[in-house]
C-alpha cells in the first residue's frame, strides 16, 4: 500500500532536478522531510530563483511565494499546496490606507522612505520599489534603517509595529523620535509635532505568533529556570523583548541554540513547530524549552495530502502570479536590499 510520504517520494525521484520543494522553518516535520531546502523565506526565495527547476513548490505562506516568483526567471513556475495560507500580518496593509499614510506622512516633508520587511505582499513592496525604498529583513532591519538615515531620510516602516520599535531602539533612537501610524485611525493618529519631530514613524500591524510572548511569560521562565537564557524573535513587542537575554531573527534563533554549550538550557519565544525541531536536534547536547506555545495557523495550512496534490496534478490554481508592473517594483526594493 503506498501511503502519501511514499507517492510525493516517487514523484521526487522521478521529477529529479526538474523539481524543487521548499519548505520553511514553521512547517511542520511531516512536511520538511519532502523539502529539498529548509530555510526562512528570503534565503528560500534566493535558493529558488538561483536553481534551474521550472516547477518550484513552496511549502510556505502567500507573501513567501510571492518573493519566489518575483526573484525566479521566466522558464520558472512557483506553487503554492494550499493558496489561502496568507499571513495577517502582511494583510494588515492595504494599497489605499497605504497610499493614505504615505499622503500624511509627505504632506508637510517629503523625505521619507518606506522600508519594508520581507513579511509583505508583493504589492506593498512594489510600492517600496517605485518610491525608492528598500526591503530588509529581521535580521538586517538595521542596516536598512541607516541606509535611510545615511540618505538624509527619514523611515516609514511596514507592516510590523514592533520589529521596527525593537530596531529603533537597538539603533539607540529616543522614544520621541519614534511615532506610530494606526492606519484605522484618521491620519493615522499622528499630530503635526510628533510627525516633525519622528524619524521613524512605524505601521501598527504585529505578527499573532510574536505577540503572543509577554513580560509575564518571560518572568515566569526566568522563576522556573534561573540558569536558563532566552532568545525571543524581533517581533516580539519590546516591553516583552527587552528583557530577553537576546532577540534574533529564526536563522539567528537556530544558530545560537547550535552554538549554545553542552548542558545549556535555552528557552524560544517563536513559532512552535520550530522551537520543537531544534529541541529534538539538540537534546543529545542542549535543553530548549518554549517560552509559550505559539503556532502559526496559516503554516499548519499546507500538510502532505495537499503537498500531493500539487504534485499530482499542477493545478494551475495553485500557481503564485505577481503581475509584471508588481512584480519590477517589488524586486527593485529587494534587490537593494540585496545589494546591502
Amino acid at each position: 500500500m503506498h501511503t502519501t510520504g511514499s507517492r510525493i517520494a516517487e514523484i521526487r525521484r522521478r521529477l529529479g532536478p526538474e523539481l524543487l520543494i521548499l519548505g520553511h522553518h514553521y512547517q511542520r516535520a511531516a512536511v520538511l522531510r519532502h523539502a529539498d531546502a529548509v530555510g526562512d523565506s528570503l534565503e528560500l526565495s534566493r535558493h529558488a530563483a538561483a536553481s534551474r527547476a521550472p516547477r518550484i513548490v513552496f511549502c510556505g505562506v502567500r507573501f513567501m511565494a510571492e518573493s519566489a516568483a518575483v526573484l525566479c526567471g521566466p522558464g520558472q513556475t512557483v506553487y503554492m499546496p494550499e493558496m489561502s495560507a496568507g499571513c495577517p500580518m502582511a494583510d494588515m496593509v492595504r494599497p489605499g490606507t497605504l497610499e493614505a499614510a504615505w499622503r500624511t506622512l509627505n504632506r508637510n516633508a517629503a523625505d521619507w522612505l518606506p522600508v519594508v520587511y520581507v513579511n509583505s505582499s508583493a504589492e506593498v513592496k512594489a510600492f517600496c520599489g517605485r518610491h525608492g525604498g528598500i526591503t530588509c529583513t529581521s535580521s538586517n532591519a538595521g542596516r536598512a534603517f541607516k541606509w535611510a538615515f545615511a540618505r538624509n531620510r527619514r523611515v516609514f516602516f511596514l507592516p510590523d509595529e514592533h520589529l521596527g520599535a525593537n530596531t529603533a531602539a537597538e539603533l539607540g533612537l529616543p522614544d520621541a523620535h519614534v511615532l506610530v501610524y494606526d492606519y484605522k485611525r484618521e491620519g493615522g493618529g499622528v499630530g503635526a509635532d510628533a510627525l516633525s519631530r519622528a524619524r521613524v514613524a512605524l505601521w501598527k500591524g504585529f505578527c499573532l505568533v510574536h505577540t503572543a510572548f509577554t513580560a509575564a511569560h518571560i518572568a515566569a521562565a526566568r522563576e522556573a529556570l534561573p540558569a536558563a537564557r532566552i532568545i525571543v524573535h524581533p517581533e516580539t513587542p519590546r516591553e516583552a523583548a527587552r528583557l530577553a537575554d537576546a532577540r534574533g531573527s529564526t536563522s539567528q534563533i537556530i544558530r545560537y541554540v547550535q552554538s549554545a554549550p553542552d548542558g545549556a538550557t535555552i528557552v524560544i519565544g517563536t513559532e512552535l513547530n520550530l522551537v520543537q525541531r531544534l529541541a529534538e536536534e539538540q537534546r543529545e547536547r542542549v535543553t530548549v524549552k518554549a517560552l509559550a506555545p505559539s503556532v502559526c495557523a496559516n503554516m499548519a495550512k499546507t500538510n502532505e495530502a495537499n503537498l500531493l496534490a500539487v504534485l499530482e496534478t499542477w493545478d494551475a490554481r495553485r500557481i503564485v502570479r505577481v503581475p509584471a508592473d508588481v512584480a519590477a517594483g517589488a524586486r527593485a526594493a529587494l534587490e537593494r536590499m540585496l545589494a546591502l
